[in-house]
């Protein structure tokens, strides 16, 4: 077994709280659990990188709620006449 500070490394606990702590609490999904993932990390990281990784993961949660909404929106002009 890996030691305890290759499986969590500071970067994760910065806080009083784990980042995996609290995206368990809140029940995240992979997008917006990813987002808050890079968002807590990039001060004590990898900096502008895991800016730019949670910028592609938020892009890819608004790109999804879009289509999903845009789809609620087909679905209920279909259902009301």
């Amino acid at each position: 077994m890996k030691p305890t500070n290759e499986l969590n490394p500071t970067h994760y606990r910065q806080g009083k709280i784990e980042v995996i702590d609290f995206i368990l609490d809140q029940k995240m999904d992979y997008l917006t659990a990813s987002v808050q993932k890079y968002l807590s990390r990039w001060r004590f990281k990898d900096g502008i990188c895991d800016l730019r990784k949670a910028r592609w993961f938020l892009d890819k949660l608004i790109e999804q709620q879009v289509e999903n909404s845009e789809e609620d929106n087909k679905l209920r002009r279909t259902s009301n006449g």
